[in-house]
């Protein structure tokens, strides 16, 4: 049993605790060992009772438990709440916006014990009558139990992109003589995946049907099945599956027509035809080959979601993407001075044992309480830490940098001399995230305008499938990131891909750099550089535009220039 499924179960029973209003200083025996177990990298599995007991915030009761959950897979104290309490009620405390003691008067005072109840008292009015909820709070609960129902079954792009290759490594081995590929949102590397699309080319349907129909990971559904497409349920996540069929000849052409966007076909190559038409009666032999029969520079299927790439494929000028090998180094990352789980050490080692020139550490602010935010004498000593490991660890080199709470006013979370200690800082937004257009997009734009901030992170908050972003004007944004010289982040977490792609070109054409950075909170989080990879070349993004991509040298004299610029007051 992994440490990430113990601290799951920990957490889980902090929050059943609360919810039946158990001892609050039993409940923060639960959260301090899962604050400290968070940070710990030797396997809990491998280790005795004694050396449980010697864990701080572990103590002899959660070494039992534990022991007990490694060889049974569950915690004593987590089976013994959970059969006190309704599923339904379990349920509710994935929901975001409302904690464990307002859902436990809900439960008791409504004698509410589902989701759908929860959503119906919602709109009967019933949850705001209760004391110390209210309409706001009741429209909070309602938009994400909507929120929660839109997005059911839906899977974020890395889920995605695993079932896919199990998907496609299956169909190829029944069907060793057959063409297959991904297509469709997933090869088109969609955020969001709601449907695992592959394409096959085969000369023989008839026994393809028969030879998928007896595959136990895939419950085909002959009923919304037709002679060209089956459709089916991967059973172990319950998503929908679609096959898509062609003849061997049309593979090239049907595999670019099922991964492009209805957008991308239908916009116009001529003055009288799109791409779609320019296609029909032809049988190319390659993608390639389609594209230049339609008068086309061949367009990555990435970039096929009919905004500006069928206009530069006309022309020829279409971007270089930008790839991994591009990426230089790794900004905007944690370590355990904030709540990350790895040592500043581990984490510069690990990221220059990848092969990266430089690690960027900017751990929370202090504001950020929640998270082990940094107070001031905090800082020194981190920087004194930095230095000491860039003469050890050079030429590799840690940037000194904070990731600074945008506060309510728009100002960043420290005094002038603090800030100007960093080499860079990552500004963002976690606290007060209800917020209308307005106010959102003028508490980013004083931010952006602070001298101080070099990066803007994460723009909207969004947590994909969980909580919608909070509004921005976007343009607005983007030009005052161009106004002021602030680099814009990708935050490449699969849960966050914030910048979104579809604002990515823009941000290129205003001459706004975009720095991919995975918000690493430990060495395993670095891999997440890769989707966000995929989020800038969605939206056109090439090295040169890619802060990231810059050598240690350029990124350390860029953060001097800016540093450098800042006009003091008299």
């Amino acid at each position: 049993m992994e440490n990430k499924a113990i601290i799951k179960q920990l957490k889980q029973t902090a929050q059943l605790l609360e919810l039946h209003g158990e001892n609050p200083f039993k409940i923060r025996g639960y959260t301090s060992a899962v604050f400290n177990l968070e940070k710990l990298e030797q396997p809990l599995a491998e280790m005795d009772r004694e050396t449980l007991i010697g864990l701080d915030g572990v103590g002899k009761s959660l070494a039992d438990g534990i022991l007990q959950a490694i060889d049974l897979g569950m915690l004593p104290a987590l089976q013994e709440q959970l059969d006190r309490t309704p599923p339904g009620v379990v349920e509710m405390l994935n929901i975001k916006g409302i904690g464990p003691k307002k859902i436990r008067t809900i439960w008791l005072e409504l004698n509410i014990e589902t989701i759908e109840g929860l959503l119906e008292a919602t709109e009967q009015d019933q949850i705001a009558k209760l004391k110390g909820f209210g309409a706001k709070t009741q429209e909070t609960i309602k938009q994400a139990l909507l929120y929660r129902q839109e997005n059911a079954l839906k899977l974020h792009y890395r889920e995605a992109e695993k079932l896919g290759r199990e998907l496609i490594a299956g169909l190829t081995q029944r069907l060793p003589n057959d063409q297959v590929s991904e297509t469709g949102a997933l090869r088109r590397r969609l955020e969001i995946i709601d449907t695992l699309e592959v394409l096959v080319g085969t000369k023989d349907r008839k026994t393809l049907r028969e030879g998928l129909s007896s595959w136990e990971e895939l419950k085909l559904d002959l009923k919304k099945s037709g002679p060209f497409t089956l459709a089916g349920t991967w059973i172990a996540t319950s998503t929908p599956v679609r096959i898509y069929l062609s003849s061997e000849q049309d593979f090239a052409k049907q595999l670019l027509l099922s991964s492009a966007s209805q957008a991308h076909l239908s916009t116009p190559v001529t003055e009288e035809k799109s791409l779609l038409k320019l296609l029909a009666n032809t049988t190319p032999a390659s993608e390639e080959e389609a594209y230049k029969l339609a008068g086309l520079a061949y367009v990555a299927p990435e970039l096929r979601e009919g905004q500006f790439e069928i206009g530069l494929a006309k022309e020829n000028k279409l971007p270089k993407l930008v790839t991994m090998d591009d990426l230089k180094g790794i900004l905007h990352n944690h370590s355990t001075y904030s709540d990350g789980k790895h040592s500043l050490r581990a984490m510069a080692e690990a990221c220059r044992d990848l092969g990266y020139q430089y690690l960027g550490i900017s751990d929370h602010s202090k504001s950020a309480f929640y998270a082990n935010g940094l107070e001031e004498p905090r800082i020194v000593k981190q920087h004194e830490e930095i230095e000491a490991l860039n003469k050890e660890l050079a030429p590799f080199r840690i940037f000194k940098g904070i990731e600074s709470d945008i506060l309510n006013n728009g100002a960043l979370d420290y005094a002038e001399d603090v800030l100007a200690s960093f080499d860079f800082i990552v500004a963002s937004i976690h606290s007060g995230l209800r917020m209308d257009i307005k106010k959102a997009t003028d508490r980013l734009i004083t931010a952006i305008a602070n001298p101080y901030t070099t990066m803007l992170g994460h723009p909207t908050g969004r947590l994909l499938l969980q909580r919608e972003g909070y509004p921005i004007d976007h343009k607005t944004v983007i030009d005052a990131c161009a106004q002021y010289g602030v680099v814009i982040e990708i935050n490449a977490h699969p849960w966050r891909l914030d910048l979104d792609w579809r604002w990515v070109h823009y941000a290129i054409e205003k001459g706004v750099m975009l720095s991919i950075n995975p918000d690493a909170h430990e060495k395993d989080g670095y891999k997440d550089m890769y989707y966000g990879h995929l989020v800038g070349r969605k939206g056109g993004l090439t090295a040169e535009m890619t802060f990231n991509a810059l050598s240690v040298e350029e990124v350390a004299q860029h953060f001097a220039d800016r540093k450098a610029a800042i006009t003091k007051p008299a």
